[in-house]
């Protein structure tokens, strides 16, 4: 015979409230790992990585303009002499521009590589589980 005595057994029985309780905390439990937590984690990242896309763009702006201006003083680009700055003075805004479109079309083609790279590895890992 088991050594049981009265004050265990009641210790052990629940009754329909506290299962009732018991599934409730379960249950928000549940949903708050399964949902929030994962929300307040993508939060950070799309935070972090709109912190950074914000830096980078404003970086590569000033780059931008001080490439602008550099070229401004370039004597070929820029007769102070001459009215509205000589014959050529629109091209180093044209330099800028283009040099701009590149750095853009870098920034493009790193992102769609990165982007299948991580298709083929996904596809990879779905083909051999």
């Amino acid at each position: 015979m088991a050594n049981t005595t009265p004050s265990t057994r009641t210790a052990d029985r629940k009754g329909p409230g506290d299962h009732v309780n018991e599934l409730k905390t379960l249950v928000i439990d549940y949903a708050k790992q399964e949902t929030v937590d994962p929300l307040k984690a993508m939060g950070r990242y799309l935070g972090w990585g709109m912190g950074g896309s914000l830096l980078i763009g404003t970086g590569v702006s000033l780059m931008l303009l001080g490439l602008l201006r550099g070229l401004q003083h370039i004597e070929v680009f820029n007769r102070p002499l001459e009215q509205h700055g000589g014959t050529w003075s629109f091209v180093p805004y044209l330099i800028t521009i283009f040099v701009g479109l590149v750095v853009m079309g870098l920034a493009a083609l790193a992102i769609k590589k990165k982007s299948a790279a991580k298709k083929k590895s996904a596809a990879k890992k779905k083909a051999n589980p």
